[in-house]
């Protein structure tokens, strides 16, 4: 016998309520949102009483601070970046200490390192690569 709820609705129940998936209000404030907030401010303001030059100037100042905060901090993942590929870099020919993400900690000689556009490096240990997040230590090897 079918289940009375299901034969219905073509599917079963899964609960009394569903809610369909909601969106994260965005929390930020960034350049284009000011820059609107601004000219929309300028556009419906009463011409019988602009708005205070002071005001005006204050508000294009944290525009154009906030600019400079979102290059600064463009430019600073971007030199973690580079320097995060000279430290994987510098590791080829050493013996490095890791985790292998099981909590094991392991030893190896790094082979090489791979690249990737969108994450960490990752060092190579003969056939088994590792991120550079979970190297422990590194030890010069002994020629």
């Amino acid at each position: 016998m079918t289940d009375s709820v299901s034969a219905v609705g073509g599917a079963p129940a899964t609960g009394l309520y569903t809610t369909a998936p909601t969106r994260a209000p965005k929390q930020t404030l960034d350049s284009d949102a000011m820059m609107q907030l601004l000219v929309t401010q300028l556009k419906n303001q009463d011409p019988s009483s602009p708005m205070d030059t002071n005001a005006m100037i204050s508000q294009t100042t944290q525009l154009s601070a906030m600019q400079q905060l979102v290059d600064l901090s463009s430019n600073s993942n971007a030199a973690l970046a580079l320097q995060m590929r000279d430290h994987a870099a510098n590791l080829v020919g050493k013996t490095v200490t890791y985790d292998d993400g099981a909590g094991v900690t392991k030893t190896g000689l790094v082979t090489g390192v791979k690249y990737s556009g969108t994450g960490n490096p990752t060092v190579s240990l003969g056939d088994t690569s590792i991120e550079l997040a979970s190297v422990l230590g590194v030890a010069t090897t002994a020629s």
